[in-house]
Order: C-alpha cells, then sequence, then structure tokens
C-alpha cells in the first residue's frame, strides 16, 4: 500500500513492461518511500516473469 498503490496497479505496471523494483517504483511511486514494500514488488515480478513450471504443463481432462 505505499503511496496508496495496489498490486492491481503493480501488476498492470508489470503488465506494460516493468521490469525491475526501480521502474515499477518510477510508473507507480510503489516502494519510493521507505523502501519496505520492495521485497512484495519484487515477489510480483517475479512471479509475473518466471512462472512456474506447472503453468506450462498441459491439461488433462
Amino acid at each position: 500500500m505505499c503511496f496508496a498503490v495496489c498490486d492491481r496497479q503493480i501488476r498492470s505496471c508489470i503488465g506494460r513492461g516493468a521490469r525491475t523494483v526501480e521502474e515499477v517504483g518510477e510508473a507507480t511511486e510503489a516502494g519510493t518511500g521507505c523502501g519496505g514494500c520492495q521485497g512484495h514488488i519484487d515477489t510480483l515480478l517475479t512471479a509475473a516473469l518466471a512462472p512456474s513450471e506447472l503453468s506450462e504443463m498441459p491439461a488433462t481432462a
């Protein structure tokens, strides 16, 4: 909730091309205050940019 930026806004920013905590901060101001939420931003980046191997498995009926 840094600067009232929610996860949805961060995910949207990542979807538009942000690839680092700094880029997310420049676009949304998230993580630019005390820095306490930078780890959470990094987790969202990792999840978006390095999907789980399970997501690549074929779906079965």
